[in-house]
Formats: structure tokens, sequence, C-alpha cells
């Protein structure tokens, strides 16, 4: 068995204006970051509606086509337009992205391949139902829990976020859905100022971690073992699913914490060996953040290479 990567060229037409820290460049550079690896390439699909409507209303996916500009950008949020544009390229890149992660659970349950990582953008963890906001437009990683649940027939998922914010659009889209785990870590207080850990969501199955500015890899890594673990061993997830965001490393622009390489090593090999006891390996990881360019190039590849262990 082996580790897939999804992953396309497409990914780079979704332009963003200068300056806009979710850029072009986030997913050229962990394309060449992760070059040399032995893995699986797999174009991601064209995600179909009906797939996406699993999270969101066709009136909504609509609303995303009708945005699409013939030049120039134009902004989505509804109520600031300042942080999620569409570019006249946009369009395929934002279905990739959430074809890719319901491609990637369907080989990984498939028995095709042992776990897979889905290196796509826009990413995703921030989109709510009917709302666009924080670079993100679908709820990937939550419509590939939805294809779990729905499609494949599975009882229980379980969705582990560690994006230095928090997962908001991902605990909405998944919160009544008492067969989905929603745990998310993340640096508080931070935007978009969600994600007490008193949330837990009307079934008990949301796990909120807030981490304070200048907490390092080592406290986040006990935290995990102290609270992520135990979570995961009484939900049974038959399937787990990465957000994967590497925007906690320290030299990344947008927050405080002071993660490091390894640190996304160490908790990936954490969920992988969980996944290993728990739900025969089954792991699908899905790009969100990580905007200082090296660090994100360098986080993502040990994060595969974790993934293409766990595989062996």
């Amino acid at each position: 068995m082996t580790t897939a990567l999804l992953t396309h060229a497409d990914g780079l037409l979704h332009v963003t204006p200068t300056g806009m820290p979710e850029q072009v460049a986030r997913l050229a550079y962990i394309q060449r970051a992760l070059e040399d690896l032995d893995v699986l390439r797999v174009d991601p699909p064209l995600a179909n509606d009906a797939s996406i409507a699993l999270c969101h209303p066709q009136s909504y996916i609509d609303f995303v086509r009708s945005k699409m500009p013939t030049d120039g950008f134009a902004g989505l949020d509804r109520e600031t337009d300042a942080e999620t544009f569409l570019s006249p390229t946009s369009e395929s890149a934002i279905w990739r992205a959430a074809g890719g992660a319901v491609k990637a659970v369907d080989m990984v349950l498939d028995d095709e391949v042992t776990n897979a990582f889905v290196a796509m953008r826009p990413p995703g963890h921030h989109a709510e139902q009917k709302l666009p906001m924080g670079f993100c437009i679908f709820g990937n990683v939550a419509i590939a829990a939805k294809h779990a649940l729905e499609v494949h027939g599975l009882s229980r998922v379980a969705v582990v976020d560690f994006d230095v914010h928090h997962g908001n659009g991902t605990q909405a889209l998944l919160q009544d859905d008492p067969r989905a785990l929603v745990v998310t870590s993340q640096q508080m207080p931070l935007w978009p100022g969600t994600g007490e850990a008193s949330d837990r969501g009307p079934h008990g199955t949301v796990l909120n971690i807030p981490l304070a500015p200048g907490t390092d890899g080592a406290h986040a890594i006990a935290e995990y073992e102290r609270l992520v673990l135990p979570a995961l061993i009484k939900h049974q997830p038959e399937l787990i699913l990465i957000s994967a965001g590497f925007d906690a490393h320290q030299d990344d622009p947008l927050a405080q914490l002071n993660w490091s390489v390894d640190t996304y090593s160490t908790l990936t090999d954490m969920l992988t060996k969980t996944a290993q006891t728990l739900c025969e390996r089954r792991v699908v990881s899905v790009l969100e953040g990580g905007y200082d360019l090296d660090a994100l190039a360098l986080c993502a590849r040990a994060h595969v290479q974790s993934l293409m262990k766990a595989a062996q």
C-alpha cells in the first residue's frame, strides 16, 4: 500500500490580489517540495454538485458560480469583500479542491491506497453553509467527511484540524451530525474569534483546544496526547481526516504560535498510529493554511513523509 498525492496545475489558476497571503505561490512551493517523493500521483477530479451539496445548498453553489468575474477580481465575502476573492480562472481550482478531497476518501476507503494528501487550494475550513470567509469557499474536508458517511456508509468519522485558526466552517458544517467528531486546535485570541473550549457542539462531538500565543510544539503535542487521542479512542472513527494547516509554524506571519517542522511530523505520526489502531490506517489529509512559503513547503513535505512512513 502507498500514499496518494492529489494535486493539479489548476490549483495555480485561483489567482488572488497582490499582497494576499493565500496566493498561487503557496501551491507552487508545495508541489516543488513534494516532486521527488515516491507517492501515487493522482489528478483530483472536478467535484460534482451533488458532492458539494452534502454541505452547501445548491443556491450557494450557484451563487459561487455566478460571481466568477470575466476579468479582475470578485470579492466573495458577503459582508466585507476583504479576504475571499475569485478570479476568471478560479472555478476549476475550487471544484478540484473539493473533488480531490472526495476522491481521496474513495481511494482510501476502497483500499487503493493507505492514506492520501490533497494539495489543492483554495482551502476550506472557514467556509460555512452559505458563507465564504477566510479565503475559503467550499468546506472541502467537511464535504469529504459527509461523503464517507453518506456514500460509503461509514458509521463514524473524525476530523482533526491543526491549522492555527479555528475551523469554524468545519465545525458549523458537521456539528449537527453526531457521527462526526470535530477536533480543532487554534491560537486564541486570533481571527475568527471562535473556538472556546466550552463549545462542545449540540451533541458533545466538538473538541476545541485553544492555545495561547507563544505556545510551542512540545505543549501542543502534550495537549494532543491529553485531549485528542482519548477523544478519538472514545469516538472510534472508521476514518480520520486531517485539516492540515501549517500556519502554526513559528515563521508564519499571520499568527504567533511557535511550532517547528518536527511538531508537524510528530502530530502526523500520532494521528497515523491512532488510525492504525482504530481504523485500519485510513487517513485523508487536506491542505488548509500556511503562509510563510518556505516553512509551508518544509512542513508539507514532513507531513507527507510521515504519511508515507505510516503506509509502509
